[in-house]
């Protein structure tokens, strides 16, 4: 499939009044593009990580009274599901798009990870570039810049990881709805693929810790 960008009619969704209004538009607007990037990610994923890599598009099958609020691709090497996994996510808010690593509350490895990232601080301080961001809820746009955290404030994110139960922790980009890089598909694919180049590190210690505590 062919990935044309993202464009305002893609935000705007997420101003749409109603469930099933919003639904609607979600599955005919922006859907085809999560899938699209869904099928190119998988096969760049499963080569970057040398395991198959299976792509997961947000249903919201659950929701029953209010809309939500973001919508998203995940990719992780289970078929089945991903939340448990390590994993990466593509997807977007009314006023972004976001590009994760990510593991969250439903891994039942976040208290060996979080000890594992805390022995790699400093080399996770100094890989991670300074426009990068951070965020320890996924359901929530706020994100905190690389750039802003000192080592000591990143280390206290990383042990809540291990000792909140509910706890999460993401590191990717996010980009404003209204930069010219969404709106250029090649553009848009090549930053992703920058952006999963730059934090498979943190998956490849997250998945050899749930693989060998699974």
């Amino acid at each position: 499939m062919v990935f044309d960008g993202f464009t305002q009619e893609d935000f705007d969704v997420f101003a749409v009044e109603g469930l099933d209004e919003r639904m609607t538009d979600i599955k005919s607007i922006v859907r085809p593009k999560l899938e699209a990037l869904g099928e190119i990610f998988a096969e760049k994923l499963s080569a970057k990580t040398g395991e198959p890599m299976y792509y997961h598009v947000a249903k919201h099958a659950r929701r029953k009274v209010n809309p939500p609020d973001d919508t998203w691709v995940a990719f992780a090497n289970d078929k089945r599901g991903y939340k448990k996994l390590p994993h990466f996510q593509i997807g977007l808010f009314g006023s972004h798009v976001f590009i994760w690593f990510a593991v969250i509350y439903e891994s039942p490895v976040k208290k060996p990870l979080a000890n594992e990232f805390q022995e790699q601080i400093n080399d996770i301080t100094q890989r991670i570039p300074e426009h990068f961001h951070w965020s320890v809820d996924h359901t929530k746009p706020e994100a905190v810049n690389h750039g802003d955290l000192s080592e000591d404030e990143l280390e206290r994110m990383i042990e809540r990881l291990g000792s909140v139960k509910k706890a999460e922790l993401l590191c990717g980009l996010q980009i404003a709805s209204d930069d010219p890089r969404l709106q250029d598909g090649d553009e848009f694919i090549a930053t992703v693929e920058h952006v999963f180049d730059t934090v498979l590190p943190l998956y490849e210690a997250a998945s050899h810790i749930y693989t060998y505590q699974s």
